[in-house]
């Protein structure tokens, strides 16, 4: 059983390694990245380079839409689900064991400990396998978003109900631009909106095909 959740953290540091070879890689040629992107996002998503927030969501949208669609359907959604149940339910019995000092049950518990952690890596896994294709959609349109705001942009001063504000030339919280920062704005929830409606559509397909064969 150890070998075995070896064997699957070895296979997660490469899926990690595949995705930030990807990431590094993009991000070293993301002017050219950009540029090159440019000649065909530009026309479609740009707008004239007037509507610089509208661009963002737009893109921003149909970016998340793509690597969430990816994620979601590639993944087993029931799978992933029912371990993550199993994995809260054991975690609860093992620590009202441990409240309780049974050290009858904590003992059972721990020996099958290792199987539930296995199960919730091969849970993890799952996910992980998406995340280089995913990086391979995300990226690019990142280098293009920076390519559009810093050169294609006619202005990047908005106003905001407490002032005005520079997309490419302010910093939030002086760490990243604030374009970033709307993008993540739209991007977190939109994408976990999605996700959700995706999921509740594999479930109820799947109760259907349940209902249909008893």
């Amino acid at each position: 059983m150890a070998e075995q959740g070896n064997k699957k953290q070895s296979s997660q540091m490469v899926w990690m390694m595949i995705s930030l070879m990807l990431v590094l890689g993009i991000m070293m040629f993301r002017d050219q990245v950009g540029s090159a992107l440019d000649i065909v996002l530009y026309p479609v998503l740009g707008l004239g380079g007037e509507h610089i927030v509208v661009t963002l969501v737009i893109t921003a949208m149909m970016m998340m839409s793509a690597s969430t669609i990816i994620r979601t359907l590639m993944t087993d959604t029931m799978k992933q689900t029912r371990s993550q149940k199993e994995m809260a339910a054991f975690n609860a019995e093992l620590r009202k064991a441990r409240i309780e000092n049974n050290l009858y049950k904590i003992k059972k518990l721990t020996e099958i400990q290792s199987e539930m952690m296995s199960k919730s890596m091969e849970s993890s896994m799952s996910m992980m396998k998406t995340m280089p294709l995913t990086m391979l959609i995300i990226i690019p349109i990142f280098a293009w978003l920076h390519f559009f705001v810093t050169n294609d942009a006619v202005s990047t001063v908005i106003t905001i109900p407490w002032g005005t504000s520079d997309l490419a030339g302010d910093y939030w919280a002086g760490i990243f631009p604030i374009w970033i920062f709307v993008y993540m704005l739209i991007t977190i929830p939109f994408a976990q909106i999605l996700g959700r409606l995706i999921r509740w559509y594999k479930f109820s397909k799947r109760l259907a095909e349940i209902d249909a064969s008893t």
